[in-house]
């Protein structure tokens, strides 16, 4: 037996069994499994909390798309509604561009009658004035005196009354 002393594998052993009956007489070994079973429910919590963080994230992207869905409904019924208003608006400008060339071309029909009109009587004006001129002579040269005068006058007014 003192031979199996002399070799150092067997000191070691005896080492490692006197080293490990130490740390069980010392509760080493319920530390360790207090140490794993913390680490353990450490884990456990950060998974949970992971997982009720997931849970949020896809209820919160839920959430994004469903407003991103009434968003898009939303500009459509806008853009819907503004299609409707332009094509009103466009209705209601032609009504009145129509409207206002009716008016402006009865005041332009209107102004040229006025200028027929005008013109008619400027006509008539001369027409008046130069048979009155053309009567004046023609009566000075043939009738002389008083006669002349009288008839004169009388037909220069018969005239420009039947004109005027």
């Amino acid at each position: 037996m003192l031979e199996s002393l002399k070799e150092t594998e067997n000191w070691v052993a005896l080492a490692f069994l006197c080293f490990i009956g130490l740390l069980i007489y010392l509760g080493a070994h319920r530390k360790v499994f207090e140490a794993i079973d913390a680490r353990q429910a450490r884990i456990k919590s950060e998974l949970d909390e992971a997982r009720r963080l997931r849970e949020e994230a896809q209820a919160l992207l839920a959430e994004f798309e469903r407003k991103g869905r009434e968003a898009e409904a939303e500009a459509a019924a806008i853009l819907a509604g503004a299609k409707v208003e332009a094509e009103r608006l466009t209705a209601e400008a032609k009504v009145k561009m129509e409207d206002f060339v009716a008016r402006r071309t009865k005041m332009a029909e209107a102004k040229i009658v006025q200028a027929e009109a005008q013109a008619l009587a400027v006509v008539r004006s001369a027409a008046s004035d130069a048979a009155v001129a053309a009567a004046e002579k023609i009566l000075t040269a043939t009738a002389k005196g008083k006669v002349a005068e009288d008839l004169l006058a009388q037909g220069i007014a018969d005239v420009r009354n039947k004109f005027n």
